[in-house]
């Protein structure tokens, strides 16, 4: 990993076990600062937490206020997020083709036992896993509509939106091919790249995606094309082509 980034994983280490004490079972990097990609300054911290027990309101609340606090303290990087799931979620049956394989594939461990262990060596030309990975957009856009609608009116509050549903977006056009591919890979660059392979007519609109992704702006027509354009598009693709992702309560 980038040396620049080793004071804020090493803080990490330091302050998690003593957030969650003995519910801690295992945490994980995943993203840009793992692969060796980050960039001082502009990359985001990505973590996964896995306990022992359910999370609760009370935990991602503190969880936040973690993330919080390290972004503010160190300038290395550009935001802090962290997945919180239960160890028991991470290994079930509904969830081994999509959080399962985000561990076992493309998480880092920093703490505790590896899940990857007591999970499945996965294929990426299985089509359950592209279907439980991201076989869900259709569900989301609805909602991600209803997060543009009610956002502040300002370049900032619309920054995260567009980092997320960039990347959210590039990794579904990803999964979609994943299987041709035959590979997979958390460099958005390289996702769109292997998108636009068997998608030329999408493949501008998915390399700017992906460029977004980790330089994100505040652009209101960026969103709207996101909603009305590439997410109807590619959700009724991904549903034809793998069909799509089993509900979650």
């Amino acid at each position: 990993m980038p040396a620049a980034f080793r004071p804020v994983l090493a803080a990490a280490r330091e302050r998690l076990p003593r957030l969650y004490g003995a519910r801690l079972h295992s945490a994980y990097v995943y993203g840009s600062i793992p692969r060796g990609t980050a960039r001082a300054g502009r990359s985001d911290l990505d973590l996964l937490v896995a306990l022992r027990g359910e999370p609760g309101d009370a935990d991602r609340d503190a969880t936040r206020a973690f993330g919080t606090a390290l972004d503010q303290e160190f300038p290395e990087v550009d935001g802090v997020g962290t997945l919180l799931h239960s160890r028991e979620t991470l290994l079930s049956d509904l969830e081994r083709y999509d959080l399962g394989w985000f561990v076992a594939c493309l998480c880092t461990p920093l703490l505790g036992d590896d899940l990857a262990a007591r999970l499945p060596r996965y294929r990426p030309d299985d089509p359950l896993l592209a279907r439980e990975t991201n076989g869900d957009l259709s569900r989301l856009l609805p909602r991600w509509r209803e997060r543009i609608a009610t956002a502040e009116d300002t370049e900032e509050a619309r920054r995260p939106l567009v980092r997320f549903m960039s990347r959210h977006l590039v990794r579904t056009g990803f999964t979609l091919v994943m299987g041709r591919w035959q590979g997979w890979t958390s460099d958005l660059h390289e996702m769109a790249a292997a998108f636009g392979t068997y998608h030329p007519a999408r493949a501008v609109q998915m390399a700017a995606a992906a460029v977004l992704g980790y330089e994100p702006v505040g652009d209101p027509a960026v969103l709207g094309s996101y909603v009305d354009d590439l997410g109807p598009w590619l959700a009724g693709e991904y549903a034809r082509v793998h069909g799509v992702k089993a509900p979650r309560s």
